[in-house]
């Protein structure tokens, strides 16, 4: 059976956010480990769905990109979240950095999903921001780094390549914050990976964004058993119906 589905910005957001839950990896951290999830817009949605309540997703976001490019006036009102053993604690930046091991997880969002696969985060900080403060750590212990984005942000450029031109210091004129690029690794998790955990069904990505309601949207095929898709399309129409809903701290 085949599928066509269309998932505005929130929509998709929180299909990932679905996946990531049912990560094996994230489920074994929930129950055994430590999880902390970075500042952004996906993670906003993250966090939601491992506590079971709704955030204030506009102070959860870090940088945001509109026509200033990368910036966010209430950065600063939400602190990076931290859960252990699924419960959350007051978010300790060296305590928690200190105490991170393998079978922990970071959840880190990016900027740009290259055709290699390769996930590009902006970093408009001069010491690289989250990625300075977590990821050197993380990979020197084994810590595993989940990375929810949208495959709205893929683009046709190597993120490599973009790492190696960009740079706050070699910029010469931005709109908004000037910044650097780092190449992320870790276990990417799409719209597309999360329907095969939730539903057994294979998504392909077909196009992207819209207008209106359906700026940053992305378009999906769906394919697999018959119940199996119905399950995905059920899924992505209850989620709809959610988007559609107003969250904690947005009008």
């Amino acid at each position: 059976m085949k599928a066509t589905v269309v998932l505005n910005a929130a929509t998709a957001k929180r299909l990932i956010a679905q996946g990531i839950a049912a990560h094996p990896i994230v489920s074994h951290a929930v129950d055994r480990g430590t999880i902390i999830i970075t500042l952004g817009t996906t993670n906003g949605y993250v966090a939601s769905e491992l506590l079971g309540v709704p955030i204030d997703q506009g102070a959860f976001a870090a940088g945001l990109i509109d026509d200033r490019w990368n910036v966010n006036s209430r950065l600063g009102e939400a602190s990076d979240l931290v859960l252990k053993k699924g419960v959350q604690e007051p978010f300790d930046a060296e305590g928690v950095l200190d105490s991170l091991t393998a079978g922990d997880v970071i959840i880190k969002g990016g900027n740009a999903l290259d055709p290699f696969g390769t996930v590009g985060v902006l970093m408009a900080a001069s010491t690289g921001g989250t990625v300075g403060r977590y990821i050197p750590t993380a990979l020197a212990r084994g810590v595993d780094i989940i990375i929810p984005i949208s495959v709205a942000k893929s683009i046709h450029t190597s993120i490599a390549d973009l790492a190696l031109d960009l740079g706050s210091r070699k910029i010469d004129r931005s709109m908004g914050l000037p910044c650097g690029m780092y190449p992320l690794t870790g276990h990417v998790v799409t719209e597309l990976e999360a329907l095969g955990w939730l539903d057994a069904v294979e998504a392909t990505h077909i196009c992207s964004h819209g207008m209106g309601v359906g700026a940053g949207s992305v378009s999906l095929l769906i394919e697999g058993d018959e119940a199996n898709v119905q399950s995905a399309y059920t899924r992505i129409q209850a989620l709809a119906k959610l988007a559609e809903v107003p969250v904690a701290g947005r009008a």
